[in-house]
């Protein structure tokens, strides 16, 4: 795929030129020195005007223009010759149209399989460069805008995680369930409870087999059950059924709520820790032996932080999401039930849609927008990386969502290679332009394969 995406592009990007040749209009002259008594309200003459200039009764005399060069480093050839080559700008539609022909055929070596996730990347990569150019270039400015973009995927994440699995790799949402430490089948009650109002007593069942499972929380789940199992009377005020996977089920070795963020930060703090340190120590001595060889105490120490850091990330995460979670829900008991039981307190007039909200399918984004802020305690070098590894994941599930209500086109067997080519036309033309808006890692890639053309 490389060699074929290689081999075109320059093709196509040193055919161009030829083949639609750029049209040089003469420039006007910019007078070097003007003569005594001199106007400048004309610094720019034309050749034929600059001939025909000459003593006049307003100016009489005129000066000799000397032009002169502009002053410049002396570089020998070889120097001179590489600072050409890499400030060398083309045109932007010739870059653009060549990473689009270039990246819509070489995905094709591809198998399907792997398609989609390639031209995923390389779509949000062309609009990181895109982006970046256009907001420089307009002065405008966003604050912590990779935080935003990292809570936004986030938030459609986590609601296709627990309402529309479907729209998300399968080992992707593997992935979240081992990360989350709830158990697969409280993630079936949830679904089957929001979408359908019940759920099937087998994974209730395999819930409360656990062997570290509270009496508390038994009792609960054990009382959902029958339940389920014969309705209560929808005139009993004090009875409650919920319309989620309750508490008890989600963390069903921990009686109260109060004690799960701790114990799920230090879950999953320890089991990403290894992982984390992976990827910070290996790269750290690897890649940078010179540094290694040179102070090898600093950097590992700044590997050992970094990986500390990575997996607090993750802890934290996970902790505002279930907190959120059990929260919105007790809130939501609490609201109900005093509605129901027609006391005075001022919470009981609260609108019903208002206390409704709390259970919406909405309610399960919000949580994981704020658990995108998570993010601040990564490195703030990573937290545009991390905004890129997400935001693939929840633009895919938005298009399975809107495609399902048939507000977008299916693409069919050409959707990889048209997202592709959309893709390296934006990363080409950013490249071949403006490389500083790409982030460092694609800019490395590219100029190993592409060089400065």
């Amino acid at each position: 795929m490389l060699g074929t995406f290689t081999s075109i592009y320059k093709f196509l990007l040193n055919s161009l030129p030829l083949l639609i040749p750029a049209l040089n209009l003469p420039t006007p002259k910019r007078l070097p020195l003007l003569s005594v008594g001199e106007s400048s309200e004309t610094p720019f003459l034309t050749d034929s005007e600059e001939r025909s200039q000459g003593p006049t009764a307003e100016r009489p005399t005129t000066m000799l223009r000397v032009p002169l060069k502009k002053r410049s480093a002396r570089l020998s050839l070889s120097t001179n010759a590489q600072q050409v080559l890499v400030r060398k700008k083309t045109r932007r539609w010739h870059a653009a149209l060549a990473g689009a022909i270039a990246g819509g055929l070489a995905i094709l070596w591809e198998k399907r399989g792997r398609r989609g996730v390639i031209a995923q990347q390389l779509f949000v990569r062309g609009l990181q460069g895109s982006y970046n150019a256009y907001t420089t270039k307009r002065n405008i400015h966003v604050p912590h805008g990779d935080v935003l973009v990292f809570s936004l995927a986030c938030g459609q994440i986590l609601y296709a995680f627990l309402l529309r699995p479907d729209t998300l790799p399968r080992s992707y949402t593997t992935w979240i369930g081992e990360a989350a430490k709830v158990p697969k089948e409280c993630v079936k009650m949830n679904l089957s409870l929001v979408r359908q109002g019940t759920f099937d007593p087998g994974d209730l069942d395999k819930i409360t087999a656990f062997p570290d499972i509270t009496s508390t929380n038994l009792t609960d789940l054990l009382t959902l059950r029958s339940k389920l199992l014969a309705p209560p009377s929808p005139t009993d005020p004090l009875e409650y059924f919920p319309n989620y996977a309750p508490c008890s089920a989600v963390h069903p070795a921990l009686t109260h709520c109060s004690s799960v963020p701790l114990d799920r930060f230090f879950a999953v703090f320890k089991w990403m820790l290894p992982i984390y340190g992976a990827l910070h120590f290996v790269p750290a001595v690897v890649f940078k032996r010179k540094a290694f060889t040179q102070d090898p105490g600093k950097v590992l120490v700044k590997a050992g932080l970094g990986s500390l850091r990575s997996s607090a990330f993750l802890g934290v995460f996970v902790v505002i999401y279930q907190t959120m979670y059990c929260y919105k829900h007790k809130l939501h008991k609490y609201l109900t039930l005093l509605r129901l039981s027609k006391s005075q307190n001022l919470l009981s007039r609260l609108p019903v849609p208002l206390v409704e909200a709390l259970i919406s399918k909405v309610s399960f984004w919000v949580p994981g927008f704020m658990a995108g802020l998570s993010l601040f305690v990564e490195e703030k070098r990573r937290r545009g990386e991390l905004a890129m590894y997400v935001l693939p994941k929840g633009l895919e599930s938005v298009w399975v969502m809107l495609r399902g209500k048939g507000w977008v086109f299916r693409t069919g067997n050409w959707g990889g290679s048209a997202l592709t080519a959309l893709g390296m036309a934006m990363v080409m033309s950013a490249y071949q332009n403006d490389p500083q808006h790409l982030s460092g890692f694609v800019r490395r890639i590219l100029y190993q394969f592409i060089g400065p053309n």
